[in-house]
Order: structure tokens, then sequence, then C-alpha cells
């Protein structure tokens, strides 16, 4: 059981940890409706490309079979679309988001998509899933468990809803291992990206919040031994873009 004076971070600050979770909230109702205009413009449209190489790791089948993919904090669509359209018909998304403005974005972009029938939101805490053991082929998140206050937690129940032999894959940012890219990236990150949010979605404070969470965020060695202690096997990673980003894996076996 957590402790009443346990602090975890919020970028660069110290919080309460039971306060963590309502601060993200805060940061993701306020930039929902800009959301991926501005992943578009932080990262001059690169989080596609990386976004398709989950997708490419993923390989949903393309035939029939079916297949349920769980895509937590995806509340805007972008993984489950994509993993849609890749796949056959046998296939089903569930996007589980905590925060309601963006799973609003998502539901508005399905209908639009025509993929209402394929992919359902749900409201819920990437702690605390609401969905039974086994109920899953893979899992999938991207840039989205670094806001997660327990990430212990949430790797623990990426484990526990999927199948044996299921998929988990994560996309995160990572740790710049470019010489002279790291100095390029934290000019961007820290004297452009702020005032970007201030200029498209009228909040700043957001995207300090947000590039300050990427600093924070374990390196990719430790953050492998977290999947691994939360019991999956066949842990790895590949880094991309000079090590801007990363994409985990593991298997439930």
């Amino acid at each position: 059981m957590d402790q009443p004076d346990q602090t975890t971070h919020f970028g660069f600050r110290d919080v309460p940890l039971s306060d963590k979770q309502t601060l993200v909230n805060d940061v993701f109702h306020s930039v929902a409706q800009r959301y991926d205009l501005m992943n578009d413009l932080m990262s001059a449209g690169l989080h596609r490309v990386w976004k398709d190489l989950m997708i490419n790791a993923l390989n949903p089948p393309r035939a029939d079979t079916p297949f349920a993919l769980l895509d937590v904090a995806g509340g805007t669509g972008d993984i489950a679309f994509r993993a849609a359209r890749a796949a056959g018909s046998g296939f089903k998304a569930t996007v589980c988001d905590i925060n309601s403005d963006m799973l609003a974005v998502g539901r508005e972009r399905a209908a639009v998509q025509h993929l209402d029938d394929r992919i359902s939101f749900v409201e819920g805490n990437a702690e605390e899933l609401a969905f039974p053991n086994h109920a899953f082929d893979a899992y999938t998140i991207a840039f989205g468990i670094r806001n997660v206050p327990r990430i212990d937690r949430a790797l623990s129940e990426a484990f526990r809803v999927l199948r044996p032999g299921g998929r988990f894959l994560c996309l995160e940012f990572s740790t710049v291992d470019m010489p002279g890219l790291d100095r390029i990236y934290d000019l961007f990150s820290f004297k452009v990206i702020p005032p970007l949010g201030r200029a498209v979605t009228g909040d700043a404070e957001s995207y300090q919040y947000l590039v300050e969470s990427i600093r924070k965020f374990p390196k990719p060695g430790a953050f492998a031994e977290m999947i691994g202690a939360a019991g999956f096997s066949r842990v790895g990673w590949q880094s991309f873009s000079g090590g801007i980003v990363a994409l985990h894996s593991g298997w439930r076996l």
C-alpha cells in the first residue's frame, strides 16, 4: 500500500504521489483538441514514422484470424487506427485512456474513418484495468507510460490482461545518444516546444511538463528491467532517430 507521504515527479517538480494523476489529467484536458497537430509540429511529422514502426512490429494478422488489441493511453486513436488498417477482418481494438477529452476526440475520428465498428473507446486507469485476465492478444502504449504515476503497476496490469503468447509494445521518448544531436534536442525541447504549445493550444505549461517528463523517464536498460520484473520474457528495445524514441517489447510466455 502506498504511504501518504510518498512523492513522485511531475516534470522536474516533486509532488505527492496521489496528486500526479490529477495533474497529468489537467495537461491532457488542456491539449486534447490540438494534440495530434502538436505532435506533427513537435516531431516534424516523425511521430507518424515511429508509430508505423510500432505497427510493423505488432504485425497483426491480415486474414480473418481473431485478434484483440488493447491500446492504453491512446485516446485519440492513432495507434488503433493504424493497426486496424494493417489487420484483417478479425481485428478488434479497445482504446483505454483515463482522459475523457482525449477519448472524445478518438471517437469522433473513428466515426469519420468508419472504424467505430472495430474500435471501442473505454475510460480507464492503466494501473487498474477493468478487463479480465488473458483478454487480449497484444497491448500497446505509445508516449503514455511516462505519465503513469506507478509504472510498475501499469506493467503488471499489462501482463495480467495478455493471453499467453501475447505481445507488449511500448513506444516512448528515450535518451538521445548521438553527440551533437543531444544539445540541439535539448535546445529545441526547452526553448521551442513550450512557446509553440502556447501559440497552438494557448498552453505553454503543459508542454513544459511534457518535455521535462521525458528527461525523468528511465533509460532504456532500466525500463527493460522493469518490464522483465513484471513477468515479461524476451524483453528488448530498439532506438530510433538517434535515441529520441525507443520501442520496447516483451512477451507473455
